[in-house]
């Protein structure tokens, strides 16, 4: 599978929102984490956390076993001007406020390491006579991380 840059949210993605408090960590976000880095995947914290609070959530995330390779920008060396987008480069984002809502670890987990994970049936809807049902979120989503052959 092919290496993702994936900038990660904290509050709310990470751990549970408690801003500006640390909430509690989200069921297996710490473990998703660690296993996309140990696939190779580079990982970015992207939060809106700043300052002090910033540095509490770095720590956090490093007593619980993540380094970013970058907190805030796209690489550790970025400076930030106002000639350059604040947008970061990243292939995927993990965020709270992604539409439809945050999906669970879990989902992620399986969707970003290429294990099977149960499909929508894309057959015919036996309960609705000649409907079909639409290709969901999650198989399209699942699409961006099979191997090119």
């Amino acid at each position: 599978m092919e290496k993702k840059t994936i900038a990660v949210d904290f509050d709310g993605t990470i751990v549970e929102n408690a801003f500006p408090a640390i909430g509690k960590p989200m069921l297996f976000a710490f473990d998703t984490l660690k296993k996309l880095q140990a696939e190779g995947h580079i990982l970015i914290l992207w939060t809106y956390r700043a300052g002090s609070k910033l540095k509490e959530a770095v720590d956090y995330c490093k007593e619980n076993g993540i380094e970013f390779y970058a907190v805030n920008q796209s690489y550790p060396e970025e400076v930030f001007s106002d000639g350059i987008s604040r947008k970061i480069n990243a292939d995927l984002f993990i965020d709270d406020r992604n539409i439809g809502g945050m999906m669970g670890w879990g989902e992620i987990y399986h969707l970003l390491i290429n294990e099977k994970v149960d499909k929508p049936s894309l057959k015919k809807d036996k309960r609705i006579k000649g409907s079909k049902r639409k290709p969901s979120f999650l198989s399209k989503f699942e699409n961006l991380f099979k191997d090119e052959e």
